[in-house]
């Protein structure tokens, strides 16, 4: 149990990024081209636990003053840091020796993952800005790979809905940082650069433009004529609600530091993505 929660596996369903390029490019039933995808999940998987436990050995004293993170394992002293870095190494050795053998520009992708995330754990994490760019590149990263997996062309529509997508949650997560810190008097550098002005004003305008650039997307001649269909935008009004209630998590129950739990545990916005993958499949593939 602890060793799963040092390795963050419940995080493991950003790596679900990969599987998005097969979905956008119509080609969810092309069942040859999942061994490669699923082999490259659990090796983007266990690379991102090793960038996890580097962060958590990094973010050790703020951790432990965090009335949420202070029970993580390395935090609470239930890893001891030399049992943390060898698991990490093993996981390191694990997931690039399967990257090298599934695809080589996989590889090279990941470990421009791990160079922009080690980077941002020695200190890029510190400047504010810098520090949500690089947390918002690495879902870049994640489609790109998916893309060479699947053998599939990466739009530059979807490039850029899904760099909108993170830099908002990763704002949404820096207010939330901002809030805990102000109330335990303990902020990381990057946080003191940020403050709630900024962060709401930043939050609405990525609201507005995510929902803006979805909607152009289903409006395309490219994604009309590519999908033989011009019902697409229908499935704008689940992206809107999940926006919306996102937006209502942090306004009004200020609690949206941890968007993954949030997946799980917020029926509405579970709803809103299941909701939307099920009208998205029917009006692409029937």
């Amino acid at each position: 149990m602890v060793l799963i929660e040092l390795i963050r596996v419940k995080h493991w369903v950003k790596n679900l990024f990969l599987f998005i390029p097969i979905f956008f490019a119509g080609q969810l039933m092309e069942w040859g081209k999942y061994q490669q995808l699923l082999l490259g999940f659990v090796a983007f998987s266990l690379v991102a636990s090793m960038v996890y436990i580097v962060n958590d050995l990094r973010d050790y004293s703020f951790d432990k003053a965090h009335p949420v993170k202070m029970n993580r394992p390395i935090a609470s002293g239930r890893i001891k840091p030399g049992k943390a870095i060898f698991i990490a190494i093993l996981f390191i050795a694990i997931g690039f020796s399967l990257a090298w053998y599934i695809h080589f520009s996989f590889f090279i992708l990941l470990l421009c993952y791990l160079l922009l995330n080690l980077a941002y754990s020695f200190g890029l994490k510190n400047f504010s800005i810098i520090d949500i760019m690089i947390v918002s590149s690495g879902f870049l990263v994640r489609i790109y790979c998916g893309g060479v997996l699947a053998d599939v062309p990466v739009s530059h529509w979807l490039a850029i809905m899904i760099l909108l997508l993170a830099l908002f949650l990763a704002l949404a997560k820096r207010r939330d940082d901002l809030l805990v810190g102000a109330s335990k008097g303990s902020i990381r550098k990057s946080i003191n650069q940020y403050n709630l002005e900024f962060i709401n004003v930043c939050l609405s305008i990525f609201a507005g433009v995510i929902i803006v650039s979805y909607i152009l997307y289903t409006l395309s001649p490219e994604v009309i004529e590519k999908f033989n269909t011009d019902w697409l935008f229908l499935t704008s009004i689940f992206v809107i609600a999940g926006i919306m209630r996102y937006l209502q998590i942090i306004y009004i129950d200020n609690n949206s530091g941890f968007p993954t739990s949030l997946l799980f545990k917020d029926r509405f916005i579970l709803f809103t993505v299941i909701a939307w993958l099920i009208s998205f499949c029917i009006v692409i593939y029937t």
